[in-house]
């Protein structure tokens, strides 16, 4: 999700559809206690901490015939033309492509697709072994437009609806704007009526684990008020979220909506609009995306207007969830840009945007991203042992595990729900965990 310096928009929208089942209604109906406390968890963003799922990733051979695709560099991918900058801990994955790329003992270097539905279990099944609540599952409208693409949102989709209830993880979709036309409204609409339809979204057939807020299911949308340059208006985003929350038979959700760094003061990365904050005001939750804006030194200053802000939602009614990231860095897909552009410190800048945004009294976290290695802001299992040649990679530091990035968010989310102390000081972990 190239949203570093492209700040965007997300919604997540919750709703009681007219007639339809409300999230405490589908609790209380449930036979199950499992299923219950399922629901009971997933009744509310409030008390989680939860990631940003890509699930973008395809490999030559995978039958989505989309090629390497999130991988390549324009139409290669090979030595020299790659966009990721990190690369996967692939010990644990069933299904594995080889790569183009070697290390430095001459071995091939082997890549996951998101396509297959073992890679989507996997993922899944590390969240539940580290605590992680879940994540909110990408849906881009420009890839709607192509069947290759849709069909592979199809089956990642699908995989992960399966998985989230396999592992009990919470699942929400989120909807990204990037590259949208206001002419893909309708576009969108219709995407969003085959979803309520498939997942029963608004009925007894959603499944426990769908994330609600505020009594209803949530959705979310990426990608309002940007002033990069974006083809659709703040108008079309209102257009959106009225729909969303409106519609007499597709409507009635509470929406998420994701905006830029200085959403408040209507300054910098945000268009100088007013409509912005009149349409987060009939949202349900703000969410400020923060990825790249600073390192472990300048945070203190970001910590400032993550406070502001979150005054700014309290006085208007809205919800306000902080996004927090491990580190930057995109150079092998902008080479402009410097390798490990904001580094991870070896946890240590995670940690104090955790211990930050809690102290502070947020009550949600969103992780900016699960499997997102294009940027670098993946916290699931990343190599020690990279390819070499054209291309440069970041490794995980030496004296840091695979998994760890895993295992301090999943101590911050018992963190943010007071089952453990608030400590300024990244916690240390026992071997046996």
């Amino acid at each position: 999700m190239e949203k570093f310096l492209s700040l965007g928009l997300y919604f997540v929208l919750v709703s009681v559809g007219y007639g339809f089942s409300s999230c405490n209604e589908l609790r209380n109906q449930s036979k199950n206690s499992i299923d219950k406390n399922i629901q009971h968890k997933s009744d509310s963003y409030k008390g989680l901490i939860m990631a940003g799922y890509q699930g973008w990733f395809n490999a030559e051979g995978d039958g989505a015939g989309r090629g390497w695709n999130h991988y390549r560099k324009g139409s290669k991918f090979e030595p020299g033309y790659c966009s990721v900058d990190f690369w996967p801990e692939m010990a644990e994955y069933p299904k594995q492509y080889q790569s183009p790329f070697s290390f430095a003992d001459g071995k091939p270097a082997t890549l996951f697709s998101s396509y297959d539905e073992s890679t989507v279990d996997l993922h899944f099944q590390w969240m539940k072994e580290y605590g992680i609540d879940g994540v909110f599952v990408q849906r881009f409208i420009t890839t709607l437009k192509t069947s290759a693409s849709y069909n592979h949102n199809q089956k990642v989709l699908s995989s992960a609806f399966q998985s989230a209830q396999k592992y009990d993880r919470v699942l929400c979709i989120m909807y990204d704007l990037s590259g949208m036309g206001s002419e893909d409204v309708e576009l969108f609409k219709d995407d969003w009526k085959k979803l309520v339809k498939q997942y029963d979204l608004l009925g007894k057939g959603r499944i426990p684990q769908y994330l609600c807020h505020k009594e209803k299911p949530l959705v979310a949308v990426w990608g309002a008020g940007f002033n990069d340059g974006r083809k659709y208006s703040l108008e079309d985003v209102d257009k959106i979220v009225d729909f969303l929350k409106n519609d007499p038979e597709y409507g009635g959700f509470s929406v998420l909506l994701g905006v830029p760094t200085y959403w408040r003061t209507l300054t910098q990365d945000t268009q100088p609009n007013v409509l912005l904050h009149s349409i987060i005001r009939k949202c349900d939750i703000v969410h400020t995306w923060l990825v790249g804006r600073f390192n472990e030194d300048t945070y203190p200053k970001f910590k400032d207007i993550i406070q502001q802000d979150m005054d700014w939602c309290k006085q208007n009614g809205v919800d306000y969830v902080p996004t927090v990231f491990p580190g930057f860095s995109w150079h092998n897909m902008k080479p402009e840009f410097p390798s490990n552009q904001i580094p991870r410190k070896k946890g240590s800048f995670f940690w104090k945007q955790m211990t930050g945004s809690i102290s502070l009294g947020t009550e949600m976290i969103y992780v900016a991203m699960f499997d997102e290695i294009d940027e670098g802001t993946a916290i699931f299992k990343c190599a020690h042992k990279v390819p070499v040649g054209e291309n440069v990679f970041v490794p995980i530091e030496q004296d840091t595990p695979t998994d760890y990035y895993l295992w301090l968010t999943g101590q911050a989310a018992k963190m943010l729900r007071k089952e453990i102390p608030l400590q300024q000081e990244i916690p240390v972990r026992l071997m046996k965990q």
